[in-house]
């Protein structure tokens, strides 16, 4: 059955050791899905900004690397971090390859964040998660994490009331 939450679901960390997504309850979180070879791939500078800027409000960026879009994500996990923090410097929290598409292997993660009918049509597609781990606003992957809509539905989020 659908979870209430997305900080209910369980996945792994991009080592493989399992992360619960309970760690970000009441929290806002950017759910990105990451590609190291897309034209887009120059975005995660901008969201390991992101990340640092607001981390100490209680906002933490989360990326899931997804070989979906063109096969730009064809890399082992090891190679997968080694590009992220080699190119990009990327602090925030990378988790375990996976399925963004509808069908039998897409992730619960999508599964959950695709209930409000926007999955991603490519890389770098970012869904705000609100304090209540509810869907709060959806981006397509155009969308730059310094952008002002993207900044303004964090900011809303974050000044929520729980």
């Amino acid at each position: 059955q659908q979870s209430a939450s997305f900080y209910d679901l369980k996945t792994q960390t991009l080592q493989g050791k399992p992360a619960d997504l309970g760690m970000y309850r009441g929290n806002v979180t950017l759910v990105v899905n990451t590609a190291s070879e897309c034209g887009y791939t120059p975005q995660y500078e901008g969201l390991e900004q992101l990340h640092r800027e607001l981390s100490s409000k209680g906002f933490s960026v989360l990326g899931f690397p997804s070989n979906d879009f063109g096969g730009q994500e064809p890399g082992t996990a090891e190679e997968i971090e080694a590009f992220c923090r080699k190119n990009y410097g990327v602090t925030f929290p990378m988790f375990a390859k996976l399925a963004t598409r509808p069908g039998a292997t897409q992730s619960p993660i999508y599964k959950f964040l695709g209930a409000g009918g926007q999955l991603p049509k490519w890389n770098f597609s970012k869904y705000v998660i609100g304090k209540d781990g509810k869907v709060v606003a959806f981006f397509p992957s155009a969308v730059t994490p310094d952008s002002p809509e993207l900044r303004s539905a964090i900011t809303k989020a974050l000044n929520a009331v729980q």
